[in-house]
């Protein structure tokens, strides 16, 4: 696949309904993306990432059921996607859409052929704003997901795991001083490719020299 730098960014969705949860997915493949993924920046250089690829059947169910229990809380709570803009008539749609896609993918987490688990090393959580911490992960987890995109793989951020981040820990063996930051399924995507998102104008969250 040829795709320029701005179609990659520009295109890069998260894919839920339109993950292949019927083809195998190279292992070699997941090690080219996080190859890439490893040359991301990250604070003081200090590479603290760790990668859990699953791909056993068992293991990826359990985790597949421990989302789905977190997805309905989620679902039922003011924060949900369908609730989100649930007074915008511009939003309802879209967000409706929205909504239904992250509940197929819950529904079917536990079917996507690999779960690739980000995390850091992190011996205890420091209080107040994290952005400094989990900044060490996000950019390598992005381009983790634009590699995938660019071999053909549709991916979708997702943390709703973190519910039951030790269950998970104890079922991979994450030693207690890991902490996982992001889930993000990884399966060959169906159709032909994707296009842009609509997007609210710049000039409504663009701030220059102050607010």
């Amino acid at each position: 696949m040829t795709i320029s730098a701005d179609e990659l960014l520009t295109t890069t969705r998260s894919v839920r309904k339109r993950l292949d949860l019927t083809r195998r997915v190279p292992l070699d493949l997941v090690r080219e993306c996080l190859d890439i993924a490893l040359q991301a920046p990250t604070g003081s250089n200090a590479q603290g990432w760790h990668w859990v690829v699953v791909t056993d059947e068992d293991k990826r169910k359990a985790i597949g059921d421990y989302y789905g229990r977190s997805w309905r809380r989620y679902y039922e709570s003011k924060a949900s996607p369908e609730r989100l803009y649930e007074n915008d008539p511009a939003r309802v749609a879209t967000q409706q859409r929205v909504s239904a896609s992250a509940a197929y993918l819950a529904e079917h987490m536990g079917e996507v052929p690999v779960l690739v688990l980000g995390c850091l090393t992190v011996p205890a959580l420091p209080q107040g704003n994290q952005a400094g911490l989990w900044g060490s992960l996000l950019p390598a987890a992005w381009s983790y997901m634009l590699a995938a995109r660019a071999r053909g793989l549709g991916t979708a951020w997702t943390s709703l795991h973190l519910a039951y981040e030790a269950e998970i820990a104890e079922l991979l063996g994450i030693p207690d001083d890991v902490r996982q930051g992001v889930l993000i399924p990884t399966a060959y995507y169906t159709g032909e490719t994707f296009g842009r998102a609509k997007r609210q104008p710049l000039d409504e969250v663009l701030h220059i020299d102050q607010w």
